[in-house]
């Protein structure tokens, strides 16, 4: 007679009351257990540990950068300090410069300087920064070419692009296609424990794919790498059976499919 399956249990622990209580031992992740345990589900998710790791080894303190798409600083609120102190680039480089179509970008703390978009063309002077942050602002580019004609203008020959966006041919993409954009900011404020409505805006994915984003890279001049990333779908904790098969994409999607898209660039221009 075949054995019962071993079930996962995160027995005497003190976890979110989202967390999904129990999987298969097979099937599920190892680290879900430490996940709840320190709390690194929230905000910004798993992927912002690893993303902002790459970014900071990449850091020196006589840089300038400059954050594209800065938004307000939500991060501010995040109760995960590594998290958190990843995320926030001021002090660890000479100057941070956020750029942003909205506003109210000027009120983020972690900024030395803030310019807002108006139009393509970005108000910052040619060759004059070091490193580019894109967190999750490429799905919302409509104009790829002229967004990445403006990351070349901006930078020093050999600085650095560093990008995270979602992955266009991921599930969680295809099924934002199903909702129209009016109902993204209320639809993600639930499934994102945390995320404001205000912080959420109207999706394009105009280059929101692995072959399509390393190819403009390259086209652009850029020496990178991009491919596909996922971590512990906690953003599916809110149902055991979502989160299940969260956890089998997880394990044997082919990384084209995965959630996330990393890139990560150093741009060579002709010296005269």
């Amino acid at each position: 007679m075949r054995a019962p399956a071993k079930i996962y249990m995160r027995k005497n622990t003190p976890l979110r009351k989202d967390a999904p209580a129990c999987l298969p031992e097979k099937f599920a992740n190892p680290d879900a257990g430490f996940y709840a345990i320190t709390g690194l589900q929230g905000i910004a998710g798993i992927t912002a540990v690893a993303f902002f790791n790459r970014v900071n080894s990449l850091l020196k303190p006589s840089f300038v950068v400059l954050d594209v798409g800065c938004g307000r600083g939500a991060y501010s609120e995040d109760s995960v300090p590594l998290r958190k102190n990843l995320r926030i680039l001021k002090g660890k480089a000479a100057k941070v410069i956020g750029i942003d179509v909205d506003q109210g970008a000027n009120d983020n703390p972690f900024l030395d300087e803030f310019h807002l978009i108006q139009g393509y063309k970005w108000p910052i002077n040619d060759n004059s920064i070091d490193l580019i942050v894109c967190d999750n602002v490429l799905e919302h580019i409509d104009a790829p070419d002229k967004f990445f004609s403006e990351i070349a203008r901006v930078l020093k020959h050999g600085g650095f692009l560093c990008i995270r966006t979602p992955n266009r041919w991921s599930y969680i993409a295809l099924s934002a296609t199903l909702i129209p954009n009016k109902y993204h900011s209320s639809v993600t404020s639930v499934v994102q424990d945390g995320r404001r409505e205000e912080d959420v805006f109207p999706t394009v994915y105009k280059c929101n794919s692995v072959r399509r984003l390393k190819r403009i890279m390259k086209n652009t001049g850029f020496e990178c790498v991009v491919y596909g990333y996922e971590a512990e779908p906690s953003y599916l904790s809110f149902s055991k059976i979502a989160y299940f098969f969260g956890v089998l994409h997880q394990r044997f999607a082919p990384a084209f499919l995965k959630p996330a898209i990393f890139a990560f660039g150093r741009i060579k221009k002709d010296i005269a």
